[in-house]
């Protein structure tokens, strides 16, 4: 299958490369740089030059493909209206391209914001309605084209992709523990992340895209719930440092931007999507991540 890629050097997005070449896919990743279109070209996969911004290109890609793949996301925190913008902007101009060929389009979508006080099904609807939404509600706005003719499969992230080279979320967190010197969770530490190793992540996108069903909702999460505390005693523990917590209104200011998600319990099933597409991750847990050093370096 010819699958356009975009975001195809990010974190997640070069393991889901290396996972649709190694199954024997063709590969176009979207690349910004000549850096990230000699990463695909060294890979084995074809290139074409480009941004989120580029939207005439994203909708030739999306159009010459048997299927689509979007990973990219500009992640500008202090302009997230703007990111917003630009990722709804990037959904609508693929999902217009594929109308009527029932050819998938795999998005990737986030678990926050979901519910509360129990971990997220894959049968919960995203709150987020709208271009003014978080993601720009880009999940609803692809779901959308199901009816329309597009094989849609919204894979909802693990706020945690962990790894070794992960500079996500944990290793700002790491990062906030080395600046301070105590390793730290907000209030009483019992709100909890879904966690999900990065190669068993890039292995569910390929399954969506291979197998799920129009209008899917899938969960890439491997671990339910990790407590932002059994986090902290990780850290703590890899570096040396004490375990102390910290108010949630001090949260911003000692984390950084991370700390208004660190604070939020973010818990998710998988159950369903496991069952649908026989997904069995089988990689390290968040914990054993930390603990082996993977973030090190943050």
């Amino acid at each position: 299958m010819q699958i356009f890629v975009t975001g195809a050097t990010g974190w997640i997005g070069s393991a889901v490369v290396d996972q649709l070449l190694d199954a024997g896919h063709d590969v176009i990743g979207l690349a910004r740089s000549d850096a990230s279109a000699t990463t695909l070209e060294k890979k084995g996969a074809r290139v074409r030059r480009g941004d989120l911004d580029d939207l005439d290109g994203i909708h030739a890609g999306a159009s010459a493909a048997e299927a689509v793949v979007h990973l990219a996301n500009k992640h500008d925190w202090a302009h997230p209206a703007a990111t917003n913008r630009a990722e709804r902007a990037a959904v609508e101009t693929i999902a217009e391209a594929l109308v009527g060929t029932d050819r998938p389009f795999v998005l990737a979508t986030v678990l926050s914001g979901l519910v509360q006080g129990r971990p997220a099904l894959e049968t919960d609807p995203s709150p987020a309605v709208g271009p003014d939404s978080p993601r720009g509600g880009s999940e609803n706005l692809a779901l959308e084209y199901a009816d329309k003719g597009v094989r849609v499969i919204s894979v909802r992230f693990a706020p945690s992709v962990h790894g070794i080279g992960d500079q996500g979320f944990i290793a700002q967190v790491v990062s906030a523990a080395r600046r301070h010197g105590v390793s730290a969770y907000p209030g009483e530490g019992t709100n909890a992340w879904a966690a999900v190793h990065r190669p068993d992540a890039a292995g569910l996108v390929r399954l969506a895209l291979e197998g799920a069903p129009a209008g899917s909702r899938l969960h890439a999460v491997a671990e339910e719930a990790v407590s932002t505390r059994q986090i902290a005693e990780a850290i703590g523990h890899t570096l040396g440092l004490p375990v102390e917590s910290v108010a949630p209104e001090n949260a911003g200011e000692h984390f950084g931007f991370v700390g208004r998600f660190f604070g939020m319990d973010m818990s998710a099933s998988s159950a369903y999507t496991r069952d649908l597409l026989s997904w069995i991750p089988a990689g390290s847990t968040l914990i054993e991540d930390i603990r082996s050093g993977a973030y090190g370096q943050a």
